[in-house]
């Protein structure tokens, strides 16, 4: 498994939101996920900054980068794009974080 970490950042007046929408993830969401590879994702919210964290395995780059262009994909971002920063496209500004230490 390769293992991925990157921040994004959610509106302050919009943390419930976000989470209430993760907490209602769309089944397809989840299947299209899986399929491209997604293992333990996880996101996690730091109230004094709005960042969010977020981990996920994945099984292969290039399956992964998929994702991205999946119909579900695209719905999910602008749904989500009330509540968090995100580009032009409705992606999510987010930035990649480097692993420098691991411990099985």
């Amino acid at each position: 498994m390769i293992r991925k970490a990157f921040v994004m950042e959610v509106y302050p007046d919009q943390h419930e939101e976000y989470e209430k929408r993760h907490n209602d993830i769309w089944p397809e969401m989840v299947k299209e996920l899986k399929n491209h590879g997604a293992h333990n994702y996880s996101i996690f919210l730091d109230k004094e900054t709005n960042q969010l964290f977020g981990y996920i395995e994945i099984e292969d780059e290039e399956k992964w980068k998929q994702m991205a262009l999946t119909k579900i994909n695209q719905k999910w971002w602008a749904f989500m794009e009330p509540v968090m920063k995100t580009n032009s496209d409705n992606s999510p500004v987010s930035k990649d974080l480097k692993e420098v230490f691991h411990l099985d």
